[in-house]
């Protein structure tokens, strides 16, 4: 295989700062098609990017009998994956799905057998993975130079940043749910590879409806997924808080679109026997250890990488090479069950025991 030809299905804000750009850069890739509903929005990637050999298709569908055709990348709104991903991998393509997986476990299920039925490559994007701050903690806590990982504790809270109030990101049957499945799913697939994949015992949570519910008398100063239309839905969690027991350490989470607290905390804790680490997200992190009767605190630095860029390679790794990532379905699917298991806790106020 010389290189692989790709086609690109939504050609939206993922596609522009992410996908599209670091397809151009390797070497590996063509990219065959720009697919999207509206067709002038792929035609500005595809001039924005030089992508002079890609056809434009507003229908994704016809593209799968081109047996030219290796890979693509689904970029299109959460409810979508899962039929899109699956008709895919069922006419014979590798995928690279954007994070979450699906707007359920179940679907995401359907996409990892589909994956298995049909011997497809199947990654998400859980970009953090990728991330050089990220891999050098994995790799600080996987030599116990923390000890015994006890706790984490994670925030992702804004003060106000839900993104287009009332179109897509806001609906729960296209979403799958708010802040906890946009942002969340971040926070905990990194602390899910941070840690190894720990087997889950229980999960606690409550999510919260709250300050955007009445839309019309939602304070803003921007909204980068569009303005907001008010004849359109908002039934997500603009909140969430959870507690997830694992047969390791324990976890507990904090995240908010929106909140009237005006200070911004994007951060995760790993709390060890001989050590910690704050990690300020996708920045670096400080490591405090307690050594030779002294506790020291250190800023780590690394030489800066592009995460997306990593992501993309390894993907097309593991479609030339038949080799799961560390972003494959396989490795990733329990964030898709956590966060299922936080809004049932959510609705029936109860812990969830797996």
């Amino acid at each position: 295989m010389d290189k692989i030809n790709i086609a690109i299905i939504g050609c939206g804000t993922i596609c522009n700062s992410a996908h599209a750009p670091n397809y151009k850069n390797n070497e590996k890739a063509v990219v065959k098609y720009l697919v999207d509903i509206k067709p002038e929005k792929a035609e500005k990637v595809k001039k924005k990017f030089d992508f002079t050999e890609a056809r434009i298709v507003s229908d994704y569908k016809e593209i799968l009998n081109d047996n030219t055709l290796d890979a693509v990348s689904v970029c299109v709104p959460n409810y979508l994956h899962c039929q899109i991903s699956c008709d895919c991998m069922s006419s014979g393509l590798d995928v690279l799905c954007e994070k979450p997986i699906a707007i359920s476990y179940d679907q995401a299920k359907n996409m990892q057998e589909t994956a298995s039925k049909y011997s497809r490559i199947l990654n998400i994007g859980v970009v953090n993975r990728f991330d050089v701050y990220v891999n050098e903690l994995k790799r600080i806590v996987d030599s116990k130079k923390l000890g015994e990982i006890y706790h984490v504790y994670c925030s992702f809270r804004n003060h106000r940043s839900i993104p287009g109030m009332g179109g897509w990101f806001t609906t729960k049957n296209m979403s799958g749910g708010g802040v906890l499945i946009d942002w969340g799913v971040h926070f905990i697939d990194l602390i899910l590879y941070v840690l190894s994949n720990p087997d889950i015992i229980s999960v606690s949570g409550k999510s919260y409806c709250e300050l955007g519910k009445n839309m019309r008398d939602y304070i803003f100063e921007n909204m980068w997924a569009g303005p907001p239309d008010y004849n359109g839905i908002y039934d997500v969690d603009d909140f969430v808080t959870a507690f997830i027991r694992t047969k390791g350490a324990t976890v507990s989470l904090n995240g908010a679109w929106a909140q009237n607290i005006v200070n911004d905390d994007m951060t995760v804790e790993f709390l060890g026997s001989k050590g910690g680490v704050k990690l300020r997200y996708r920045n670096d992190f400080d490591l405090t250890l307690c050594e030779n009767g002294k506790i020291e605190t250190v800023t780590q630095h690394c030489e800066p990488s592009d995460a997306f860029a990593s992501e993309i390679d390894s993907f097309l790794c593991s479609v030339i090479n038949r080799t799961k990532s560390r972003s494959n379905i396989d490795n990733v699917i329990m964030s898709q069950k956590i966060m299922d298991a936080i809004y049932e806790s959510s609705e029936k106020n109860s812990e969830i025991v797996f």
